[in-house]
């Protein structure tokens, strides 16, 4: 059997009064997932469990099939993963973001988590001047993609509380600093970044043209190495995962999954989606029985607060990704797809949510269900309840949907 899993990340929403009460799913122009929804299965999933933050680390974690309330240890550890850092016992790794904070504002406020989607190359740079001033024999920084990278604290501290600086756009910083155990000794490595970035060696780097150029590091999404087993070892099945996004490579680096680095393929707004179908498709015919396919672009525009953008991502990953796979996906004789958001990225708070998403399943063992069309509210009429995540895969692979 070739099976899909094809996430829109971010996609789903809440009804906006600039939309007239309807959601930017239901808005869009999506005839290929609304031909899943009508042809297969529509129902809501829960893939944030009761307690915990509603994060794509999370949320992926239940597509497939892990139990995140035993073994999740936050996002520091996959990241890591994906960038091939080894973990020891008792380090913990760290996300590091390059961010803009207001720091001449009293008090100061996150004005850009992604310090305006540094260029990688930069960021490299950037890191390594980090790396050089702030390196020591308990704590590394790693270059990672754009924003987006790593600091590991050997023998460090995990058990404190941070926040995602996605949570806190345009929000003071004071009350979400690190609290609790090892705190101190983050918040100051975060100071001591405010330093090193406002040298002159830096500014020279970035140039005087930067928009939101980057003036500190924040650290969070801290843990150590999670225990997971293998897909195949679980399932039977071989599989592949196709993201831009480091945390989703380093979910799939323990789960066995076999990365394929797409070309163009960016974890924003202008990312290669035609590729990502064509790969998805291309991994199956050399003998992969599951692929899965992450796309980040929708959750970028929530993020940003456009829901012009947002709905312009939902289009085309529908086309581009989607439509491409469900075509290819029809050459088997056996074959299933399912279409789904991570978690919701509402527009009007511009970080996640964690209440239960549309999901759509459709293949040549799937009976038809009740849905119409792929969208919140269709999916709550649809189906029958709220299927538990952590559900989903299995049921993928041995077809029990009704």
């Amino acid at each position: 059997m070739k099976m899909a899993i094809v996430v829109g990340d971010g996609m789903a929403d809440w009804p906006l009064e600039e939309l007239g009460g309807r959601t930017p799913l239901d808005v869009a122009s999506t005839p290929w997932m609304d031909r899943i929804a009508r042809e297969g299965f529509l129902g809501l999933v829960r893939t944030i469990p009761d307690g915990l933050p509603p994060g794509s680390d999370v949320a992926n974690m239940v597509i497939l099939g892990y139990d995140p309330v035993t073994q999740y240890t936050g996002r520091g550890p996959l990241e890591a993963a994906s960038m091939g850092v080894q973990l020891s016992l008792g380090d913990v790794a760290f996300r590091c973001n390059l961010v803009h904070i207001s720091l001449d504002e009293d008090p100061p406020r996150m004005v850009d988590f992604t310090s305006g989607h540094i260029p990688t190359e930069m960021a490299r740079e950037v890191m390594r001047i980090l790396d050089r001033e702030m390196s020591d024999k308990e704590v590394k920084f790693y270059p990672g993609v754009s924003y987006r990278h790593l600091m590991v604290w050997k023998r460090g501290e995990h058990r404190m509380t941070t926040t995602p600086p996605h949570d806190i756009t345009g929000r003071e910083i004071c009350s979400h600093l690190p609290k609790g155990k090892g705190s101190k000794k983050i918040r100051e490595l975060m100071a001591k970044s405010q330093r090193v970035l406002a040298t002159q060696e830096v500014r020279e780097l970035l140039g005087p043209s930067f928009k939101n150029p980057p003036n500190s590091i924040w650290l969070w999404g801290q843990g150590p190495r999670p225990r997971l087993e293998p897909v195949a070892t679980k399932l039977g099945v071989r599989g592949a995962m196709i993201t831009a996004v480091d945390l989703l490579k380093g979910l799939a680096t323990y789960a066995g999954l076999r990365i394929l680095d797409v070309p163009g393929a960016t974890g924003d707004l202008n990312t290669d989606y035609a590729a990502k179908g064509r790969f998805a498709i291309e991994a199956l015919k050399e003998g992969d029985d599951l692929v899965f396919v992450h796309v980040e672009a929708p959750d970028e525009a929530s993020h940003q607060g456009s829901i012009h953008e947002k709905i312009k991502a939902i289009e085309r990953f529908d086309e581009e990704v989607v439509g491409q796979i469900l075509q290819g996906l029809t050459r088997w004789e056996d074959w299933a797809i399912l279409v789904l958001p991570d978690h919701a990225t509402p527009i009007p708070i511009k970080t996640h949510s964690s209440e239960p998403v549309p999901f759509a399943v459709a293949g040549s063992k799937v009976e038809r269900g009740k849905g119409e069309r792929f969208h919140e509210e269709e999916a709550r009429r649809a189906g029958s309840g709220t299927v538990d995540g952590r559900e989903l895969l299995e049921r993928l692979v041995k077809g029990r949907w009704q």
